[in-house]
């Protein structure tokens, strides 16, 4: 199953637009949401989550934060979740 990286943007923004401002919310989130509940299903998104995450990120449409603090969209490893960024 391939899923369009504007279809897991869609999601992305979706679920954190339904969120309280600075509450996060899990990549595996997004991916059950396109995958369903079996893992066979949304384990094989978990990357193209990470790569539009990342893009969206660079871009400033979003924040990936690990341990509660934003990271290098280029360099983290580990568990991570995406908020919307603060606004002014």
């Amino acid at each position: 199953m391939s899923i369009e990286p504007e279809a897991i943007e869609s999601v992305i923004l979706d679920l954190l637009s339904q969120r309280e401002a600075g509450l996060t919310i899990s990549p595996m989130d997004v991916a059950r949401r396109l995958g369903g509940d079996h893992p066979d299903g949304w384990g094989p998104l978990m990357q193209p989550v990470r790569r539009v995450a990342v893009r969206l990120m660079k871009e400033g449409r979003l924040v990936i934060t690990r341990k509660g603090r934003p990271v290098d969209p280029d360099d983290f490893r580990g568990v991570y979740r995406l908020v919307l960024p603060a606004t002014p």
